[in-house]
């Protein structure tokens, strides 16, 4: 009872703030686990959840590397009252060394895509997304969070953030990390082709957010709370943020994307379907043709 009247004068004190134009900038930075270790039993390798498959002491050197890279991303949310812009900062990458013919590649997604445009007043957002050589424009209804204001407070910096939390089903392959190597026999192709196999998974997602900042915006794809989320963990994914800037003085206008093919959420989800069988095909063929392929997706 004490959180909730405490949660209710923050909100009343940040009414003064409300009645003012203001924007803002905060930083996240993301950390997403991996079922993923070395298979020291097996002769060396990679294993994961569905299974190990070998490779050389260089190239596991290269793959946990590029995948330390991957799971630590660092975003900024531009916001104001109505809407939102998160844009993952870009870092350039040193180019990874081809040994002994072997080629890779690592492929990681997640929600929201490469910039991430927010209308909390319209209910919609716009995507930017880059794939398969591509750019995308993918417009839709922001998703409906149900969250449950919990009786929990804690602090993120200097900010009094409460707990919300929701729980949902969600459908997931049996190991985020699937993998496959391609030196396979060309009697191979004669099997029968397999469904990936999928389980039905229960995630419950814990956002922290702060009545300090009125606007109900957060980082990705969440939002909908009485005050700017500061930290959300999905199970697999942490997001917190690191440093808040209100009204900065460089000043800033809030732009919703525009170029690229404009589609819907499930149509886009459909074309990165058939066009990842594709690529797995593709470097499946080029393992036949004798040269050492792995392709390795992460996600989604």
């Amino acid at each position: 009872m004490k959180t909730i009247i405490k949660l209710l004068l923050t909100i009343l004190i940040s009414g003064s703030v409300c009645a003012q134009e203001f924007k803002g900038v905060a930083t996240y930075k993301t950390l997403t686990k991996l079922d993923l270790k070395l298979d020291e039993e097996d002769g060396g390798g990679i294993k994961t959840s569905s299974g190990s498959f070998k490779v050389s002491s260089e190239i596991q050197e290269q793959l946990m590397e590029q995948l330390k890279k991957g799971t630590q991303q660092t975003y900024k949310l531009s916001f104001d009252k109505q809407q939102s812009v998160y844009k993952k900062e870009e870092k350039l990458a040193a180019p990874a060394p081809n040994s002994s013919g072997f080629s890779m590649s690592v492929s990681f997604s997640g929600a929201g895509g490469d910039l991430l445009y927010k209308n909390i007043k319209e209910d919609r957002y716009t995507s930017s997304r880059e794939s398969f050589s591509k750019l995308f424009l993918v417009q839709d209804e922001l998703e409906k969070h149900d969250w449950k204001l919990e009786n929990e407070t804690k602090n993120i910096g200097e900010y009094i953030c409460y707990k919300a939390t929701k729980t949902f089903t969600r459908t997931e392959r049996v190991s985020s990390f699937s993998s496959f190597s391609v030196n396979e026999k060309k009697d191979d192709d004669k099997k029968e082709k397999k469904e990936p196999e999928t389980k039905e998974v229960e995630v419950t997602v814990t956002a922290w957010y702060t009545p300090q900042i009125p606007v109900s915006t957060g980082p990705g794809i969440y939002h909908g709370l009485p005050g700017l989320i500061l930290e959300v963990n999905d199970g697999r994914t942490t997001t917190i943020c690191s440093k808040i800037e209100i009204n900065p003085e460089d000043g800033f206008e809030i732009k919703e994307p525009k170029k690229g093919k404009k589609i819907s959420q499930k149509e886009y989800d459909e074309i990165v379907r058939k066009k990842t069988e594709e690529q797995m095909e593709e470097f499946k063929s080029r393992g036949r043709n004798g040269e050492a392929v792995q392709f390795i997706r992460i996600g989604g």
